[in-house]
C-alpha cells in the first residue's frame, strides 16, 4: 500500500470512528445533474435539489468548501459552508477525497463567475475511494490502461461515457426500427454442434454432460433460417458472435452483429431496409447526412451509390474478373497467394486490397462471384454472380446481405463442394438445415450488420476497442 492509498486507509477508519458508514446506504429521490442545471431559475433561490455524484475537484477556503461532483449525465458544483451544515458534517468533510461518491441535498444558486451551483444543505459520504484518479481528474489517457480499467475510463473521460450511452441509444434506434416494420426479436444458439453461416475459425469448448464438442457461434444465419421455415416471416437477432481470429482496430474476437430474414424480399429489398435505417439514423443523431470519421468527411445522404462487383475490381485493379492471368499477375505484384487459389478468390483478394480503401462514402458492391457465396441466389443474368451486396463506409465492410438460396438440393451440393476447402470448418455438413429447407424455406433476403463498427462510424472512434465497453485483451 503506498502512502497515498494509507492516507485514505486512514480516512476510512477516522469515518468509522465518528460512526459514520464509509459504504453509505440507500439515498432514494435522487435528481441527474443534467436535469438540476436544466431546472435553474435565476429569478428564484428556493429551487431544492437532491443528487449524486463522484468528487472530481475539491477547494477548501478555511470555513468554506467548494467541489465538484459527477454523475453520468454531467457535472455540478457544490458550496459548503461551516455555518451551514454545521461542525460535524464540515468535519466530515474533511475526510473526504478526490473519487469518493457523496450525496448532496441543497438550493441552487448562481456564483458571481456565472456558475449554477448547489448551497448544500447537507453532504452524507456513500462510497469512500481508496485509490487515487487518475491525472487529478484530466482523465486516464493510457490507452492499454484505459480499456483493462474501463470502469476508470467511464468516470474520468466524458467522452467515452458519451459514446457508450450513445450506443444504447443506437441500439435502441435499430430495435425500434424493425418493430415498427413488422420484424419480432428471436434469440437464437450461442453453442453450437456445427459452426454454420460464415466462414470464420471457431472456438471450441465442451459440454461435460453430454461428452461433446460445441462451437462458440460464428454467425446465426442458419438457425434464423429455420425460422423463416417455421413460418415467421420476419425476424432479427442483436446477437454475439465470435470468431478465433485475429484482433486489429477492426476486429474483435467477440463482437455484436445485427442479422435479420424477411421472407418474400431479396438483396433488393435489404438494400432499401439498410439504406433507409443507416440514413434514418443518422438524421437521429446529427440532424443532417454529413459525418465525420477520423479525418474524413462523409456524405450519408442518399440514394447510395450501386456498383457491381466486376466494375470495381477493373476500375481499380486494371484486371477484369476474366482474366485469370492477369488476376495472377496482380496478385503477385500485391504479395498474394497464388498456389492452390481459384481464380475468384484470387479476385476478392486482389478487391481486398485495392477497391475496399477506395469506397469513402456509402457504397453497395453487388453481385459477387457465386463460388465464395455458398448461401445465396444466382443472378439471373449470369448464373457465375450471387445475388450479394456488401456495404462499404469508410473501406470498411458494415453490412453484407443476399437472396438467400433456398434449394435444397442445390444447397445440399455447395456444401459437400465446401468440404475440404478453406471455407470448410469442422468438416461435417449440417444435415438438419438441408431437412429443414427440404420443408420448404420461402424466398427471402437476409442481412447482416456490423454494430459494433457501425457503432464506431456513428460515434467518430477509428478503433473498435473504443466502442466495445470490455474489449478482449491479452492477460498482463
Amino acid at each position: 500500500m503506498d502512502k497515498f492509498e494509507q492516507e485514505r486507509f486512514d480516512k476510512l477508519q477516522k469515518l468509522r470512528e465518528k460512526g459514520l458508514d464509509p459504504y453509505g446506504k440507500r439515498y432514494d429521490n435522487t435528481q441527474s445533474i443534467k436535469s438540476i442545471t436544466e431546472s435553474f431559475v435565476a429569478e428564484r433561490d428556493d429551487i431544492q435539489v437532491k443528487t449524486a455524484g463522484r468528487i472530481s475537484t475539491m477547494r477548501p477556503h478555511g470555513k468554506t468548501a467548494f467541489l465538484d461532483i459527477k454523475d453520468w449525465t454531467g457535472k455540478i458544483q457544490v458550496y459548503i459552508k461551516l455555518d451551514k451544515v454545521g461542525p460535524e458534517k464540515f468535519e466530515m468533510f474533511k475526510l473526504l477525497d478526490l473519487g469518493d461518491i457523496v450525496g448532496v441535498e441543497g438550493t441552487l444558486f448562481k456564483t458571481r463567475t456565472g456558475e449554477i451551483t448547489i448551497y448544500a444543505d447537507d453532504v452524507t459520504i456513500l462510497s469512500k475511494s481508496l485509490l487515487t484518479p487518475p491525472e487529478k481528474w484530466h482523465g486516464l489517457k493510457d490507452v492499454e490502461l484505459r480499456h483493462r480499467q474501463r470502469y476508470v475510463d467511464l468516470f474520468t473521460n466524458s467522452e467515452v461515457m458519451e459514446t457508450f450511452l450513445k450506443r444504447i441509444r443506437i441500439m435502441k434506434f435499430i430495435r425500434r426500427f424493425l418493430d415498427d416494420r413488422g420484424f419480432v426479436e428471436v434469440e437464437t444458439p450461442m453453442m453450437q454442434s456445427i459452426p454454420g453461416g460464415a466462414v470464420a475459425r471457431p472456438f471450441i469448448t465442451h459440454h461435460n454432460a453430454l461428452d461433446i464438442d460445441l462451437y462458440l457461434r460464428i454467425a446465426p444465419e442458419l438457425y434464423l433460417k429455420r425460422l423463416l421455415v417455421g413460418g415467421m416471416e420476419r425476424v432479427y437477432e442483436i446477437n454475439r458472435n465470435f470468431r478465433n481470429e485475429g484482433i486489429s482496430t477492426r476486429h474483435n474476437p467477440e463482437f455484436t452483429m445485427m442479422e435479420l430474414y424477411q421472407a418474400y424480399s431479396d438483396y433488393h429489398g435489404m438494400m432499401e431496409l439498410t439504406e433507409n435505417l443507416i440514413t434514418s439514423l443518422v438524421k437521429e443523431l446529427y440532424g443532417g447526412y454529413e459525418i465525420t470519421f477520423g479525418e474524413q468527411k462523409i456524405d450519408m445522404a442518399p440514394p447510395w451509390h450501386r456498383v457491381t462487383f466486376s466494375e470495381l475490381l477493373k476500375e481499380y485493379s486494371g484486371v477484369s474478373l476474366e482474366d485469370e492471368s492477369g488476376l495472377i499477375r496482380k496478385s503477385k505484384e500485391l504479395g498474394l497467394e497464388t498456389q492452390g487459389v481459384d481464380r475468384d478468390t484470387m479476385a476478392n483478394n486482389i478487391f481486398e486490397q485495392v477497391v475496399e480503401r477506395a469506397l469513402i462514402n456509402p457504397t453497395f458492391v453487388l453481385d459477387y462471384p457465386t463460388s465464395i457465396c455458398p448461401l445465396t441466389k444466382v443472378c439471373e443474368y449470369d448464373h457465375r454472380f450471387a445475388q450479394r451486396f456488401e456495404l462499404y463506409i469508410s473501406s470498411m465492410e458494415v453490412a453484407n446481405s443476399y437472396s438467400e438460396l433456398n434449394d435444397a438440393i442445390e444447397q445440399d451440393k455447395r456444401f459437400h463442394e465446401q468440404l475440404g476447402t478453406e471455407a470448410d470448418i469442422t468438416g461435417k455438413v449440417d444435415e438438419d438445415f438441408l431437412t429443414a429447407l427440404k420443408y420448404g424455406m420461402p424466398p427471402a433476403g437476409g442481412l447482416g450488420i456490423g454494430i459494433d463498427r457501425l457503432i464506431m462510424l456513428l460515434t467518430n472512434n477509428v478503433s473498435i476497442r473504443e466502442v466495445i465497453l470490455f474489449p478482449t485483451l491479452k492477460p498482463k
